[in-house]
């Protein structure tokens, strides 16, 4: 079973604050020039998106210094849903999946916020304390991903610190995943999960929307 795990990209559509506002118009028509081309115009952190680590410092690596097996792999679902708005997801809620979390390991964090997405409630999502940060990055896990507008509060601190905890790690970030519920079904079962989060291949980028599917056996 493939699952899509992104939201659309349409124009109008939420952003982080502050980020460009997607819009997407014909550039050339049938009727017109006889193909059919469209104008994008968004922000590399649009929609569901990978951030590399240069999103919170120049010095880390950008996107396409990273190796693409950080972009895809077997994935641990970590089931944080049922929290109030503005809760951290603490250390003591790995344990479920810290058996299953090490080196080459997608770690997808549902916290089923992706309901509240296209409303006011979507920016009071839950959010990685930091200790829990330095314990995914403890683990070997390079590669995490949430179904919420970030890892940090929204707004967030001056110093974005679970993204400074991942990223300092060279670690890759999805956010705005959506549909991570048939995962933990199929994890419940003893399924296996594939997940690929493989962005645009953009220069020297800070990070990159993508078309995040899973693929459960």
């Amino acid at each position: 079973m493939i699952v899509d795990l992104s939201v659309p990209v349409v124009s109008g559509m939420p952003v982080y604050p502050g980020d460009p506002e997607v819009e997407i118009a014909p550039a050339l028509t049938v009727a017109e020039e006889g193909v059919n081309v469209l104008r994008l115009h968004l922000g590399s952190q649009s929609g569901t998106h990978v951030d590399a680590p240069c999103h919170i410092d120049d010095a880390l690596p950008t996107l396409d210094d990273l190796p693409l097996e950080r972009f895809l792999g077997p994935a641990a679902v970590l089931d944080a849903r049922g929290l109030p708005p503005h809760a951290p997801i603490t250390p003591a809620m790995l344990g479920p999946v810290g058996g299953r979390l090490g080196p080459g390991t997608v770690l997808l964090v549902a916290t089923g916020w992706d309901a509240h997405w296209g409303t006011p409630g979507y920016l009071a999502h839950p959010y990685l304390e930091p200790e829990t940060a330095r314990l995914i990055v403890a683990a070997g896990v390079r590669t995490v991903g949430v179904d919420a507008l970030s890892v940090d509060p929204t707004p967030a601190p001056a110093d974005l610190p679970a993204h400074r905890v991942l990223c300092g790690a060279h670690a890759v970030i999805a956010e705005n995943l959506r549909n991570l519920g048939p995962l933990l079904e199929a994890q419940a079962a003893g399924r296996p999960i594939e997940v690929s989060l493989l962005p645009l291949r953009l220069h020297a980028a800070d990070g990159s929307p993508v078309r995040a599917v899973a693929v459960t056996r």
